[in-house]
């Protein structure tokens, strides 16, 4: 069985992280800091948008690859894959600019995890239901 659709977005979902993580790199280097934040705001704030995308996004990939395996329905894997995009642009973008609450940081944050009760719920359901 193919995971067409999965791939395709963990594909820019892997370019998004590079990116994030060169945001990373070149603020360490601005910086100074090879290891942890020199008490740098700035830095932590790069670094806490870097380390947000990584703690959500593999695991709602993951749960698309498994429902995508098991025959699950493209409309929803497009959803939840273009809804975790919008999400995880809003959040880092919201983060990035204010390290409080921001519409970006809340949005991002709560369309995220909506994709991933979205995601284990679909799963679940196909392997409740028969057919």
């Amino acid at each position: 069985m193919n995971v067409t659709i999965t791939a395709f977005y963990a594909a820019i979902f892997g370019i998004a992280l590079i990116a994030l993580s060169l945001r990373v790199t070149l603020a360490r280097r601005h910086a100074r800091v090879g290891v942890g934040f020199g008490g740098n705001e700035q830095l932590a704030q790069v670094c806490r948008v870097q380390a947000n995308f990584v703690e959500y996004v593999p695991f709602a990939l993951f749960l698309m690859v498994l429902y995508e395996l098991n025959g699950g329905s493209r409309e929803i894997l497009h959803g939840a894959g273009f809804t975790l995009l919008v999400a995880r642009a809003l959040h880092s973008w919201g983060l990035s600019h204010k390290p409080g609450i921001s519409f970006g940081r809340v949005w991002g944050t709560t369309f995220t995890w909506l994709v991933i009760i979205v995601l284990s719920g679909a799963n679940l359901y196909r392997l409740v239901v028969p057919g």
